[in-house]
């Protein structure tokens, strides 16, 4: 039952219904108490005799309470009055990533600075043990200041609850009861192994990240047929278009998506914090193609040192073996010499290597010859 205008929870007084979805309906409330708008989010009186449900419902509270950080929706608190069930939660204002997509490809720049604040939340989650198992555009806002918002821990689980076997949950349209082997989550955003009703961890939100950051590039879903079952097969046997990911989109990038869409999770990007080392390094080339290290002699310098960088990093990260060689170097060295890398194979060299690559490649091609 929809609760009415100006009827209250609590100290809240209920001013406009802003939606609903599998776990509840959200409101728009008045905290009497404090003069502050606020969200509630009810859980519906089909919901409240269910045991497990109302289980659902308070875990969502704890997991929330236990997210303090600038990217993550915040919790205010749990509300019980006359029977109806609520959580208190921050009241964002603007539109949904879902919203801002249906307006066609977002540019860029602008997929980055969504996108890094998007694993920022993830990652504080991921730190706690959390993991949100139902990322995608509609659960993420885009306040008119530039912040972004992940909402919506409902569907979360702690990595150690997983350990233990535990796949409870279901598909957010239908939100099923608790039985091992049931699939989670929203079908055009699911991993492989969520599909398959299997164990999932940490890797399940990289693989959603992948397919939001697709969708913000694109302007479409990595994966929608017309039906869930369909949806669900292209998520286990198909390939996104690759195509649709425009020239103004760097390689780096372009890999990025591959490795957080990689279907056999060994293989996924593993952390989230690795899709920051992509967005977040200084920008070495520009979505036109120019490089940005400075001019002259400085710009020539820089590009070397960091290109040096770049590779001895990826050394490490590789083991030195997508090199084919190693080399020993004397402690008290003063200098160095720049080796340009071998090819390397992007569908079995690890991201840190091909994305060294297409650097070291493009800096050589551009920047002065070292005399």
């Amino acid at each position: 039952m929809r609760l009415s205008l100006g009827s209250r929870v609590g100290p809240y007084e209920i001013i406009a219904l802003l939606g609903a979805g599998g776990m509840g309906e959200v409101y728009r409330a008045r905290d009497t108490t404090l003069g502050r708008e606020v969200a509630l989010k009810v859980l519906p009186d089909v919901y409240a005799a269910d045991r497990e449900r109302l289980a659902r419902f308070q875990r969502e509270a704890q997991v929330l309470a236990a997210l303090n950080h600038a990217n993550i929706g915040a919790i205010y608190g749990l509300e019980e009055s006359n029977g109806v069930r609520a959580l208190v939660l921050e009241l964002i204002e603007g539109p949904t990533l879902a919203d801002r997509i249906s307006q066609g490809p977002i540019s860029l720049d602008e997929t980055l600075t969504i996108a890094r604040q998007i694993a920022e939340a993830l990652e504080a989650a991921q730190e706690r043990g959390v993991i949100h198992r139902d990322l995608k555009p509609s659960n993420i806002k885009l306040r008119p200041d530039g912040v972004v918002k992940v909402l919506d821990f409902g569907l979360a689980t702690a990595v150690a609850d997983n350990a233990r076997g535990d796949r409870s949950q279901s598909l957010t349209m239908t939100a099923m009861g608790t039985k091992a082997g049931v699939i989670i989550g929203t079908a055009a955003y699911m991993s492989p192994e969520q599909a398959r009703g299997n164990t999932t961890d940490k890797r399940t939100d990289i693989w959603a990240f992948g397919c939001v950051l697709y969708e913000m590039l694109t302007g479409r879903r990595a994966f929608e047929k017309e039906n869930v079952s369909d949806t669900l097969a292209a998520v286990l046997s198909n390939d996104p278009d690759w195509t649709a990911l425009g020239p103004s989109v760097p390689p780096s990038v372009r890999l990025l998506v591959r490795r957080c869409l990689e279907k056999d999770r060994t293989r996924r990007i593993g952390d989230i914090s690795t899709t920051q080392f992509v967005m977040n390094e200084p920008a070495i080339i520009t979505n036109r193609g120019e490089p940005v290290i400075g001019t002259g002699r400085t710009r020539a310098t820089w590009g070397w040192r960091l290109a040096a960088v770049l590779v001895a990093l990826a050394v490490v990260a590789g083991g030195g073996e997508a090199f084919g060689r190693t080399y020993d170097i004397a402690p008290d060295a003063r200098r160095f010499l720049l080796i340009k890398p071998e090819a390397v194979d992007s569908s079995t060299t690890p991201l840190s290597i091909v994305v060294v690559q297409n650097w070291f490649d493009e800096l050589q091609r551009r920047l002065p010859s070292k005399r």
